[in-house]
């Protein structure tokens, strides 16, 4: 009966943690993803007409079955994550280097250059979008412009894991660079050239576990060790 008493306030504290990531990840997914999906979203609610708020409530819906599916990977890396920050620094290093590796490779290939020319052209999602028919239709097109908007932006989005996903500094510079690449005349340039940077950084983390500070958690003054 000992071992069960033990793991109790494990299993007790579970469900506050996960509420507690699944806040956090909301909070980055705001201020991250929703200032690049604006202009689309605006200029598909012009195309209501009666029962608005219906069809509000079947747009909003595709967006948010999209991303909860995506908050299913995203809370098991950020769960991993919590356990290896400064408990055990190597592979939290090594898990660095894959975010960051992940990151800079998918910013280069040919499948986010073609989700980022969809996503930089709201007008013309709103044009293909727009001949949807049926009572479905609006959540179809919020299930179809989230899929594009989560292609263009999970990448950006893990490096959060690896910078800390309370960095309110980090959450500013990931929602500016994605604002940056959808808008910029020169955004599919920019978009590549933070593929470089995130290659480069998983390179340098080797060296200098400090860039990666949601991995690498500093120890505490006077910390539980001498307990």
């Amino acid at each position: 009966m000992g071992r069960v008493t033990s793991q109790a306030p494990s299993l007790r504290l579970l469900t506050p943690l996960a509420s507690l990531l699944l806040a956090v990840a909301a909070a980055a997914w705001v201020g991250v993803v929703v200032p690049s999906v604006t202009p689309f979203a605006s200029l598909y609610m012009r195309t209501f007409g009666d029962d608005r708020g219906r069809r509000l409530a079947g747009f909003a819906s595709g967006y948010l079955i999209v991303w909860i599916a995506a908050a299913l990977p995203a809370y098991g890396l950020a769960w991993l994550a919590g356990r290896l920050a400064g408990a055990r620094p190597a592979a939290a290093t090594v898990l660095a280097v894959a975010i960051f590796a992940a990151c800079g490779g998918y910013q280069l290939t040919p499948l986010k250059d073609r989700c980022l020319a969809r996503c930089r052209s709201p007008l013309g999602f709103v044009l293909k979008l727009g001949a949807y028919q049926g009572r479905t239709r609006d959540l179809r097109v919020g299930l179809y412009h989230g899929a594009f908007c989560l292609a263009c932006c999970w990448a950006l989005m893990a490096l959060l894991v690896a910078f800390g996903l309370m960095n309110v500094i980090a959450m500013v510079v990931l929602a500016g660079s994605v604002l940056v690449e959808k808008t910029w005349v020169w955004g599919p340039r920019f978009s590549r050239l933070l593929g470089v940077a995130a290659l480069g950084l998983a390179f340098a983390v080797i060296f200098v576990p400090g860039l990666a500070p949601g991995l690498h958690q500093a120890p505490s003054p006077g910390g539980m060790g001498g307990m």
